[in-house]
């Protein structure tokens, strides 16, 4: 075996060269590795005993993708495109062995070899969009010559994963080998290619499926249409449509030049840059500095739940589906079974979109067990209460659970704003208090804001990081204050939304403005599809807020078919003339007199209190970095990723615009604009989030 550079080998076994790239963690298309896989490709060509090469990775994956920590840098060594050409016009036949993922340039290396191998558990996919660009090495123009163009839509604007089964049905693989047989396997199917004379293929020459796609324009206009709604906003997936249209439509070179002009566009754009800081803040996130990687964790193969409602239930199923099996109490045998019968319903429904098999359902529902009784969770390695978000309830709750549940047990609350610190304070042991805070609904929501109290322990803090992963949660670890770092930033933005109505905008104006923006919906339709009468009871209302008023009418949003907007028959939302006049009505008796509210103001009135409440929480401490701010608003709030989140937004606009902006708003609205200490110091200092 010969070291051709650090990071690749090369052996020939009986005239096949076996070219092995070994450059951890993933195989990255570092500068490196490029150069390796030349280099050894070269070397093998150059060979007179060498009749056909492999190609194939150690470690736990084939070429996982592009290193994108080098996308920021200075363009060094041989191009991607260099190296693919290498291969294509090979004189010898190149196979790929594929075993883990092939995913992006790595996908795109596979498909410039002659053939492919891959192990069953492999996958394939075009990645590029999830960070707001396309394949740039010629991934749209070849992958609808093997997958058609149909497929190879869904595959770009979607970045999905391809099983190896599928890749071999639809073309992409040529051949499966055995799990632990890849290297033979790949060795012995170059050897059937030389014995049978096989084509050294091109794909960039196979032109049938592409031709089958030529002037049929609605197939493009169907796809865009059926896929308006997840694309809105974003702009990488229309130029990844483009990109097929051109492989459809356009000699190879040419639409080889027009992926290349798409990608540099996508890349220099403002978009990619947010979903690329993203993506590194997504991976940050999960470390926590004073709570090293080898700090020992406690054991979770049982979890009890206190509570079969709507957030109990949901919580359940995340462990459910990691194969945990769950013990869930409620206190009455009524909403016991309505809670399970509901666990089941979801199961079902997801069984009947083809996600999971009924033997799936059964499965999972043969983990879960429904009790009455407390005592049921005794030897539960972590029990969540999920009850009502009343401090004297949950306190009393935990004290319960410090008598019966086993020492060395993980105790942890769901609570979505109150003081942890005084629920762990009901038990003896404190150190084994945390907060799980799940979002609803929570079997389908990505983020956990794990709360640190100030006595929980770091094998506590590390057991539940580790678990939320296991679960399929993105986490964030968050300090103890009023609504944690979600909805603590959420309150800015609802306390104005609320004031701007008062002012003159309309609740269809802001939710407008948000939307556009790039949010999911606003906050009025937002609060009508939570229900407005949440935590309102009529024999305590004062009908001295416009939501007050609004619950005493039974406008308590679309369950009642009325709330901010009136809804049809379908909870299509419409602005109602009902709601208009008891604005102006309730704004008239509080003096106000209305105004025109621009879009702008409506804007920087619902944001930049925002990002200054996010530097206050970093100020706190609450937060351990700004982008773990992000993390927690682009999973738990939908804010678009392609804005990279409200810290990496305050960056883009400027902070000094942003203080400005505040200080203006402090001097004709108060004390609720007062900007945060940090926002003013790292103004002064010229610095940005990204910097702390």
């Amino acid at each position: 075996m010969a070291a051709i550079n650090p990071v690749t080998d090369l052996v020939i076994e009986d005239g096949i060269a076996v070219v092995t790239l070994n450059s951890p963690p993933v195989n990255a298309l570092s500068v490196a590795v490029r150069d390796g896989i030349y280099q050894g490709i070269g070397e093998a060509l150059d060979n007179d005993a060498v009749q056909a090469v492999v190609l194939i990775c150690a470690g736990k994956t084939f070429i996982a993708g592009a290193d994108i920590a080098e996308f920021d840098k200075p363009r060094s060594g041989l191009t991607l495109p260099q190296v693919q050409q290498r291969i294509e016009d090979a004189g010898k036949p190149v196979i790929a062995a594929i075993h883990g993922t092939a995913l992006g340039g790595g996908l795109e290396v596979a498909l410039v070899c002659h053939y492919r191998v891959a192990v069953p558990s492999a996958k394939c996919g075009l990645p590029e969009v999830n960070i707001g660009l396309l394949p740039g090495a010629g991934g749209t123009q070849r992958l609808p010559r093997i997958v058609g163009a149909e497929k190879a839509l869904e595959m770009v604007t979607s970045g999905m994963h391809v099983r190896a089964k599928d890749a071999l049905a639809m073309g992409l693989v040529d051949e499966l080998t055995p799990e632990d047989g890849l290297r033979a396997g790949a060795i012995a199917f170059a050897r059937k290619v030389v014995a049978e004379g096989r084509p050294l293929r091109k794909v960039r020459d196979m032109n049938e499926k592409v031709e089958a796609a030529r002037g049929r324009p609605e197939l493009f206009a169907e796809f865009r249409r059926g896929n308006a709604r997840k694309f809105r906003g974003f702009q990488a997936p229309e130029a990844n449509i483009r990109c097929i249209e051109a492989a459809v439509n356009m000699p190879f070179d040419e639409g080889l030049a027009f992926e290349h002009k798409l990608f540099e566009e996508l890349m220099a754009g403002t978009q990619s840059a947010a979903q690329r800081y993203y993506f590194f803040a997504s991976r940050k996130a999960w470390n926590v500095p004073d709570v090293p990687a080898d700090t020992p964790t406690i054991p979770v193969n049982t979890v009890g739940i206190i509570g079969a409602g709507t957030m109990g239930g949901g919580i359940a199923m995340n462990f459910l589906n990691a194969g945990i099996p769950v013990t869930i109490v409620e206190t009455k045998q009524e909403a016991l079974d309505r809670g399970l019968a509901t666990i089941r319903r979801n199961y079902e429904n997801t069984a009947s979109k083809g996600r999971i098999s009924m033997d799936d359902v059964e499965k999972r529902m043969a983990q879960l067990k429904g009790s009455l009784a407390l005592d049921d969770l005794a030897q539960c390695d972590l029990v969540i209460e999920a009850i009502f978000e009343n401090m004297d309830v949950k306190k009393e709750m935990f004290g319960k659970l410090d008598r019966i549940v086993r020492q060395g047990a993980i105790l942890a609350s769901n609570t979505s704003a109150l003081d942890l610190n005084e629920i762990a304070s009901a038990t003896s042991r404190p150190q084994d208090v945390i907060g799980l805070h799940f979002f609803s609904p929570a079997n389908v929501m990505k983020l956990l804001e794990v709360v640190r109290g100030e006595k929980t322990s770091k094998p506590v803090i590390a057991t539940c990081m580790q678990l939320a992963r296991r679960i399929g949660k993105v986490a964030a670890l968050v300090g103890v204050c009023p609504g944690f770092v979600g909805n603590r930033i959420l309150a800015q933005r609802q306390r104005e939304a609320g004031k701007l109505v008062l002012e003159g905008a309309m609740p269809w104006d802001v939710d407008r403005v948000l939307v556009d923006f790039g949010l999911p919906m606003g906050p009025f339709a937002m609060s009508d599809l939570a229900g407005l009468d949440l935590g309102w009871r009529r024999e305590n209302s004062t009908g001295s807020t416009l939501r007050e008023i609004l619950c005493e009418m039974d406008r308590r949003g679309q369950k009642t078919g009325a709330g901010f907007y009136d809804y049809d028959d379908k909870r299509q939302a419409r602005p109602s003339p009902v709601v208009e006049n008891i604005i102006r009505d309730f704004a008239a008796s509080k003096g106000i007199t209305p105004r025109v509210v621009s879009e702008q103001e409506i804007l920087e009135r619902c944001i930049y209190p925002m990002i200054n409440e996010g530097a206050r929480i970093l100020e706190e401490g609450i937060a351990i970095r700004a982008s773990d701010i992000d993390v927690v608003w682009v999973n738990g709030y939908g804010w678009p990723v392609y804005r990279g989140g409200p810290m990496r937004y305050g960056d883009s606009v400027g902070l000094d615009k942003v203080l400005a902006k505040m200080q203006d708003f402090e001097a004709r609205f108060g004390d609720d604009f007062k900007p945060a200490k940090l926002l003013v110091d790292m103004v002064a200092q010229r610095k940005s989030f990204k910097d702390l």
